[in-house]
């Protein structure tokens, strides 16, 4: 029999997936504690346009995150931060601050996506780099003044 685990079941696959199972496992275990459903025609069908749907919004998604890493590479954002008379500043600059810099200019970045090798302590300019998605990242300077 086959049926469309609405769960991930350990053994038979994960969620979404059409698996073959004996018909008395199936309607005794599977489907009467809800971890799937009997694969009809209908649900075959909405399974497959849900999938494809998901597919073009995910390669919309990555289409505008590569359009938007073309763009933002290179640039220099500039942020400021309280610094002392040596040039070294008070604290450090942190994926925040870079990704605050990067929202008043206009691009929306998580900072999560901000890779710093290591902690900003003194003015001057650097290299970082945001992994905006797999496989899609860009390099941008930042400048660091004092305020």
């Amino acid at each position: 029999m086959k049926v469309i685990l609405l769960q991930d079941v350990k053994g038979q696959g994960k969620k979404g997936e059409v698996v073959d199972v004996n018909e008395g496992y199936a309607r005794n275990f599977l489907i009467k504690k809800g971890m799937a459903e009997v694969a009809t025609a209908a649900k075959l069908n909405d399974m497959s346009m849900k999938k494809s749907a998901a597919d073009f919004h995910r390669a919309e998604e990555e289409k505008a995150t590569r359009e938007m890493a073309k763009t933002i590479s290179g640039q220099k954002f500039t942020v400021k931060i309280k610094a002392g008379q040596n040039g070294k500043v008070f604290g450090s600059v942190t994926a925040g601050n870079i990704s605050d810099s990067l929202a008043s200019a206009g691009y929306n970045v998580d900072k999560k996506k901000i890779t710093l090798p290591q902690p900003i302590k003194n003015l001057g300019e650097y290299e970082v780099e945001l992994k905006l998605m797999e496989g899609v990242s860009a390099k941008i300077k930042v400048e660091v003044q004092a305020e």
